[in-house]
């Protein structure tokens, strides 16, 4: 497994982003997906650390297996955005799961990743307006944005710097009942307060772009980049 571990902003972290009006910290102690993307060139299927069954199916226009210094990693190429045909092979899915879904709990979702282009769905489960709700990280402009779409509202926050410059950045995104909170290389960046309410619905979790598009009426948003872990944190799991 790589030197991944689960992390929540300190204690100062957090006191400085309630005095500035932001969010505190997910109470995020629960591992539930772990995907290290370090599978052999080939490899068609992405598997989950934790042991919890989260494997997920590789598109066949994914690079696997790329290596850069100590890290293994995905590659996306990229697509040239809204144009003609979808490439569903340029994405990764984790089957519908109910735990995979947010709910009510403190949630998180982090990467590591790097671009140098400017547009993209990095990580989603669900998209705009299908029932019970959706989540995204998204990287437009080269600038990272998380959305939480839930029963009571949505919530979007977005980087004030953009990190499409070719080297690799942990981004981190954390929805509990206070707010959403978006993390660059472990310092918080933006926050928003509120309470998105309850998030399942079900569709795939998918990295890489879209499920469901046709790149004429809805894009794909394909991300174009290397990543070289997903995970999911959540509060300690009542199920």
């Amino acid at each position: 497994m790589k030197n991944r571990r689960l992390w929540i902003v300190s204690a100062a972290t957090t006191g400085l982003l309630l005095l500035s009006g932001g969010t505190a910290s997910a109470a995020t102690d629960y591992e539930l997906a772990y995907w290290p993307m370090n599978e052999a060139p080939g490899a068609r299927t992405m598997r989950d650390a934790t042991g919890h069954g989260f494997d997920g199916a590789i598109g066949r226009e994914v690079a696997v297996g790329l290596r850069s210094g100590d890290h293994i990693a995905y590659g996306f190429e990229r697509l040239e955005p809204d144009t003609p045909p979808a490439r569903p092979g340029h994405v990764v899915t984790v089957p519908d799961d109910d735990r995979l879904d947010p709910g009510d709990r403190d949630y998180a979702i982090g990467m590591r990743l790097r671009t140098r282009d400017h547009f993209g769905n990095i990580v989603q489960k669900g998209q705009a307006t299908v029932p019970g709700g959706s989540f995204k990280l998204q990287i437009p402009n080269g600038r990272v944005q998380c959305w939480f779409r839930g029963s009571r509202t949505s919530l979007l926050v977005t980087a004030p710097k953009p990190i499409n410059d070719g080297q690799w950045h942990t981004v981190r995104c954390e929805r509990t009942r206070e707010g959403v909170t978006l993390f660059i290389d472990r310092r918080p960046v933006a926050s928003r307060p509120g309470w998105t309410g309850r998030i399942a619905n079900s569709w795939p979790l998918a990295i890489g772009g879209k499920t469901t598009c046709d790149q004429i009426d809805v894009g794909c948003d394909y991300f174009a980049g290397d990543i070289d872990y997903v995970a999911v944190d959540v509060a300690r799991s009542r199920w």
